[in-house]
């Protein structure tokens, strides 16, 4: 009976035994397999990581004119573990901080809200772009600042105080760009806007890493097995813009004390020439650590200079929105060139009426181009849309309409390759149904047939509408980037997009176009040396109308097309012609004439007051 008693005794402590060895046997292969903090740990007190940062691709324009490069720059790194008998004061001295400013940057460091994934094992941020200065004095007292270490890397320089909006700027990345892209460690950098954040991962390159032995004390005690696991880092690629930085100081200059944008595109390839928003800003601001300060102040500036309202901007295009309609009604057959409507001052049915200025009447649809007759084109929408032998229903006709129009790029993104493009505006039938709950009709709605009422479009739009009718139907899909080392364009940004309307009505439009050009509403755009065609455009406001000009040159090997909107600026033919003929002078020329450069100076002068 003892026996037995001891020998379930031997079971027991023998089961406990083996469970006190699973145990630990799994917390062991829990902290060396699955545990972050303890790798970390292990790892950094033999090796360390030294991360190389590649050199970010370079920019250039069309020309080849360098527009943003690289300069050398160094953090301050720490690793927190590793701090000890730090003299406080000399390193604040050295740095020429206060000991308030060090420790609220220690006590950041540690905030995992503030900076997620912070481990006391590894390199952290202390101090970002130290001058030179700073870091020849510091280099010398290194050795007295334990834990901390100087890390090399590259900033951005930008050659011209121009195009802020389009190139963008790198400034430091935020636990979101973080936590969707693993690249990215706890300051680091990142492309925040225009090109530098769509082309972010051509730009960035690869990171490096050195992996370094230390000792029992700390101490580097060279590369890990000769530097069998370095990897050195791989540079980012250069880029090519479709830019012209002449054609864009230019319009820069031209654009001083105004609000509003331009956009040129060369219509046989869809490459941007130029994109002014106005006002602008130097993208040289943007450099250092007083980017966070500078960007507080341009947010809160009522002018919203940060806007890049070329592609952001979404406004009513007014008269230049006709050539779309003059297109459509062809094309469905409502009207030919020759179909003569009247015009009394302006569309007038029982007591509905819209103004024009005074023109001969009745006309045709050329003529109609040429004067900007606003009655042409409000009857052009009144039959279509009313037209019940074509159309069953009056929501059918506008679906036609709108067809149309999101053929001709208007109503959605055209797929630029910038960050914040808007779609814009194109009313449906189910957007009138709500608001006139289905009852109805063109006279309801007329005043978009001459870009007003519920229709918007950015300036990119615009000047995309001008390249296509320069092409006689069709569009590539515009974009800034001309070229990419190493590598190619997304097939999406040289797609030709084909307009569903005959080859022959694009001429008729344009042969209206030119006529506003050489006797009609744009004659300031005309010139001995090419033919212009354009359309003017005075879209109405609620203060003073906005100045538009929507056009391309030469009239049959088009190279560039152009839109202007000048914010609050009166009449197309105020400021929209006149910039628009300066630009297309410059790039078709390649300078201006003296009597031109007289015209710039006077344009570049005169400033609009904003309330």
């Amino acid at each position: 009976m003892s026996d037995s008693k001891y020998e379930y005794r031997k079971f027991v402590i023998g089961g406990i035994a083996l469970l006190i060895v699973i145990t630990y046997s799994i917390r062991l292969a829990y902290l060396q397999l699955m545990c972050e903090d303890y790798r970390v740990f292990a790892d950094s007190n033999a090796f360390l990581n030294n991360v190389i940062f590649p050199a970010r691709g370079v920019i250039y324009d069309r020309n080849g004119d360098l527009l943003v490069y690289n300069q050398p720059a160094y953090d301050i790194m720490v690793v927190m573990r590793e701090v000890e008998n730090l003299d406080t004061l000399d390193f604040c001295s050295t740095l020429d901080i206060t000991k308030d400013e060090f420790i609220q940057r220690m006590n950041n460091i540690k905030d995992r809200n503030k900076n997620p994934g912070y481990s006391s094992y590894t390199h952290q941020i202390f101090m970002g772009q130290i001058r030179s200065r700073e870091f020849s004095v510091f280099q010398e007292k290194l050795f007295r600042f334990k834990g901390f270490y100087l890390r090399e890397r590259n900033v951005r320089r930008y050659t011209y105080p121009n195009a802020a909006h389009l190139l963008g700027d790198v400034a430091e990345v935020s636990p979101r760009d973080i936590e969707r892209d693993g690249y990215y460690a706890p300051g680091d950098y990142i492309g925040k806007q225009g090109v530098e954040s769509s082309y972010e991962t051509d730009l960035r390159g690869v990171k490096g890493v050195q992996v370094l032995l230390r000792d029992a004390h700390g101490r580097i005690q060279g590369h890990y097995k000769n530097g069998a696991y370095d990897r050195r880092p791989i540079p980012g690629r250069n880029l090519t813009l479709s830019i012209d930085m002449n054609l864009q100081r230019l319009g820069e200059r031209l654009m001083e004390g105004k609000m509003g944008a331009i956009v040129a595109i060369e219509p046989a390839t869809g490459e941007v020439l130029a994109m002014v928003s106005a006002p602008n800003y130097d993208p040289r601001l943007m450099e250092g650590k007083e980017r966070s300060r500078r960007l507080t102040e341009m947010f809160k500036d009522p002018m919203k200079p940060m806007l890049n309202r070329a592609i952001t901007g979404t406004y009513p295009p007014g008269s230049t929105f006709k050539t779309s309609q003059g297109l459509t009604f062809l094309q469905e057959g409502i009207i030919t060139d020759k179909t003569l409507y009247p015009c009394s001052h302006g569309f007038r049915f029982g007591r509905l009426k819209v103004g024009c200025h005074g023109h001969p009447a009745p006309l045709p649809l050329i003529p109609a181009i040429a004067t900007s007759c606003n009655g042409y084109f409000c009857w052009g929408l009144y039959y279509m849309l009313g037209n019940r032998k074509k159309y069953p229903t009056v929501q059918q006709a506008m679906t036609t309409w709108k067809d149309y129009m999101v053929s001709m790029g208007f109503g959605y993104r055209l797929g630029i390759d910038m960050p914040g493009e808007a779609r814009g505006m194109i009313p449906n039938a189910n957007f009138y149904d709500k608001v006139y709950r289905q009852n109805w009709s063109a006279l309801n709605i007329i005043s978009i047939s001459i870009g007003q009422g519920e229709v918007t479009l950015t300036p990119l739009q615009i000047a995309n509408l001008g390249a296509t009718i320069a092409n006689r139907g069709y569009y590539i899909t515009p974009h800034v980037v001309k070229h990419v080392e190493g590598g190619k364009l997304a097939d999406s940004l040289l797609y030709k997009h084909v307009v569903p309307v005959d080859k022959r009505y694009y001429e008729t439009v344009v042969s209206g176009m030119r006529g506003a050009v050489i006797g009609g509403t744009c004659r300031g755009a005309n010139n001995p040396w090419y033919e212009v065609c354009g359309k003017t455009g005075t879209a109405q406001n609620r203060g003073h109308d906005h100045s538009v000009f929507m056009g391309f040159a030469p009239k049959d090997k088009p190279q560039i097309a152009i839109a202007v909107y000048v914010e609050n600026g009166g009449w197309g033919a105020t400021y929209g012609v006149p910039i628009g003929a300066l630009m297309m002078e410059q790039y078709i020329r390649g300078e201006l004439s003296e009597a031109s450069e007289r015209r710039a100076q006077s344009i570049q002068g005169r400033h609009i007051i904003y309330n």
